[in-house]
Order: C-alpha cells, then sequence, then structure tokens
C-alpha cells in the first residue's frame, strides 16, 4: 500500500560563507520516514540545536525541496504536484509552529486564523454553518469560544494560542500534523494542555503526528515511536521507552544523561558522558567521533549504518556491529497509543 505521506532517501544541502568561498552545510542526510493513512502514528523526531529538525519539518511540508531522495505524497513528489493535489495535500499535511504569538497578524483578531481557512478550503455553506464550525473546534481542543472570539494575539496566553493554531489545523480535519517544537514557548504549566490536546486529536480522529522537539521528556510523554538526529543524520531509531531510559548511542546517552532529576545530591550533569571536542579527529567517518568517548579507529573512517539491537530498535554505532543492518525507515509505522501524564 502507498503511504500518505513519505521521506525517501532525502538530504538536504546549503551553500554558505562568502561569494569566492563558499562551502556546503548537510542540514539532513539520508533520511527515511513513512506514515500509513491507514495505521495514524505518533512518532518524535529528537535531537540538539541544529540537528536538522526544522529542515525535516520545512521538507516534510514541501517548503523547500531536498537536496537529493524525494517526500511523496501518496506516491507523487511533493515538489512535482499539480494544482489539485497541491490542494489536497495542504489540507490533509498541516502544521504547527514553535512561536504561537509570530504565526498572528497582530492587526487582525484571532478570529482570522479561523475564518480564513474555512473560506479557503469552502468548509462551511453560510456563515451560520461557519460559526458552528468554529464553536465546537475550539471545544475541541479545551477553549471556551466566548472567552477567545474577537480578542486580539497579544490579549490570549501563550497556551491558548497555541491551541488556537491547533483548532485551526483541526478545522481541515488533516491526516497528519507537523508540530515542531510545539511547546517550547508555552510556560510550562501549559505544556501538558497542549500536548493533551494534541493526543485528543491522534485518539479522536485518528490524525498521524510528527512531533519534532528537542524535548526529550514530552517526547516520552507523547510518543511511542523515536528518532534522534546528530547533525542530520539518525543516530538511533525505535520503540521510546527503550530510547530513552537504555539508550544505546553515546549521543542519545549524553541527551538522556542532560536531563535534570528532581534529586537535590545529585549534581546536574555528574553522570554525563562527556561531550568535549576532539579537533584532531576527522570527521570522514561518524559524525559524533569527535565528542564520543568511546571512539574506535573505524569511527573515523567509515559512516556506521544502522545495526538493529533488537525487534524494536537500531543504532548508527560499531558498537553493535555484530548486528543485523537495518533499513532506515526501520519502525517508522507502528500505531500509537501512549498517555500524556
Amino acid at each position: 500500500m502507498t503511504p500518505l505521506l513519505e521521506a525517501q532517501h532525502v538530504r538536504k544541502t546549503f551553500l554558505t560563507g562568502g561569494f569566492f568561498k563558499r562551502t556546503e552545510t548537510v542540514a539532513l542526510n539520508d533520511f527515511s520516514l513513512a506514515i500509513d493513512e491507514q495505521q495514524p502514528i505518533i512518532t518524535a523526531i529528537a535531537g540538539e540545536s541544529g540537528s536538522g529538525k526544522t529542515t525535516l519539518a520545512r521538507l516534510l511540508l514541501g517548503v523547500i525541496v531536498p537536496s537529493s531522495g524525494s517526500v511523496r505524497y501518496k506516491g507523487v513528489d511533493v515538489s512535482s504536484m499539480k494544482r489539485d493535489q497541491w490542494r489536497a495535500f495542504r489540507q490533509d499535511v498541516q502544521a504547527i509552529y514553535q512561536d504561537p504569538f509570530e504565526v498572528y497578524n497582530p492587526f487582525y483578531r484571532v478570529d482570522h486564523v479561523l475564518t480564513t481557512p474555512i473560506a479557503k478550503f469552502k468548509l462551511a455553506r453560510t456563515s451560520a454553518e461557519a460559526a458552528d464550525l468554529i464553536d465546537a473546534t475550539l471545544r475541541k481542543v479545551g477553549l471556551r469560544p466566548e472567552e477567545t472570539l474577537g480578542r486580539y494575539p497579544h490579549q490570549l496566553s501563550g497556551g491558548q494560542r497555541q491551541r488556537i493554531m491547533i483548532a485551526r489545523a483541526l478545522l481541515l480535519r488533516p491526516k497528519i500534523i507537523i508540530a515542531d517544537e510545539p511547546v517550547s514557548m508555552v510556560d510550562a504549566s501549559l505544556r501538558a494542555t497542549v500536548l493533551e490536546s494534541l493526543l485528543r486529536l491522534h485518539e479522536e480522529f485518528g490524525i498521524s503526528l510528527i512531533y519534532i522537539t528537542h524535548d526529550l521528556t514530552t517526547a516520552y510523554q507523547l510518543c511511542r515511536d523515536i528518532k534522534i538526529l546528530y547533525r542530520g543524520s539518525v543516530v538511533e531509531t525505535g520503540d521510546v521507552e527503550q530510547v530513552i531510559k537504555q539508550p544505546q548511542h553515546p549521543y542519545t546517552q549524553l541527551l538522556v544523561g542532560s536531563i535534570p532529576l528532581p534529586d537535590p545530591s545529585r549534581r546536574w550533569g555528574e553522570d554525563t558522558t562527556t561531550g568535549t571536542r576532539q579537533s584532531d579527529v576527522a570527521l570522514t567517518g561518524c559524525l559524533f567521533a569527535d565528542r564520543c568517548p568511546r571512539l574506535m579507529d573505524r569511527c573515523t573512517t567509515a559512516t556506521p549504518p544502522l545495526f538493529q539491537t533488537s525487534a524494536t530498535r537500531a543504532t548508527a554505532c560499531y558498537l553493535y556491529e555484530g548486528e543485523t543492518q537495518a533499513s532506515a525507515n526501520a519502525f517508522a509505522e507502528q500505531p500509537i497509543a501512549n498517555e500524556v501524564s
């Protein structure tokens, strides 16, 4: 069966530097992901700043095109879709962005972001029907229309603004929502509410979620599948319970070790693998070689593939060289049913 949305060995590079000396920067390398319309999933894409997460989101949304590989919607390359296919794609694949204030025009009331997609996609026949649709959708994400509509963006909290954007996406009844750091600029007290709204959309409407984040804690709460990115490449992927509780790749161990624990007797980061760069290490092999405390000679000469270390996990590290190689798309099509705590 043809996936609804698929990234096939996607690579994206950017040229940086001045006119006379330009260098190529790899933002994403050999990334694959497939989402089946019949099996909605919630998958996390995690990594530190600069790991390629937002580049991936823009590629999946068709905002930019890959340097090689392809992003396909129902088997058709997104970059070559016809007008009617593009319209269907824009309705089926929606985005929720990091900053819940920047996406608003401060001169318009928040109603504008809800009425515009209704008019553009002809979701209602009359103004009364449109009002009822907006009312019902706002309530589905935990907002009261009488306390929300008619206000300007600055008159609402960050959590309210973000949930309005979730409501906007829900209006179109999408099949996939790409959420790029949706709670990173929301108060900690409101994060659970926003995540609960996203989870409810998945459970009630069968919407797949691609949750892009640097926060492993929220990824663990919301998702069951996770891909860890480092400098544009997947270094570990699979079941979120295994990846976060028992990380195998040294980089994943570094990320997990950096999570603060509620223990005043434990110094933050004392159990964390050192991340000091070693400038004399060549970057012709593993991209993490210059920071890895378990560096081997082979790490500097060849890039490790993904090794399948269990039925639900794969790791790109020569520490597991004896295991079977896994595909780049491993474990990407599992149905999700977690709860936000």
